[in-house]
């Protein structure tokens, strides 16, 4: 089973560290609320969301199987 991506939209600041990070993956909207454009947790990608994880101020992005 492939590790998932999510974002605690009530704790997100939009802030837009994590879009800076992995852009393929986070995106903020025209209303400058936080999108997640993919869900899975792919190898190419893995050390870039993990940092995102760790550098996310509000603690809002979390990793699950």
């Amino acid at each position: 089973m492939a590790m998932r991506i999510h974002v605690d939209t009530v704790l997100c600041e939009s802030n837009g560290i994590c879009a800076g990070i992995v852009p393929e993956v986070f995106d903020l909207d025209d209303d400058d609320r936080l999108e997640l454009l993919r869900e899975e947790l792919t190898p190419d990608i893995e050390p870039r969301v993990r940092d995102a994880v760790v550098q996310c101020p509000r603690n809002a992005i979390s990793l699950s199987e």
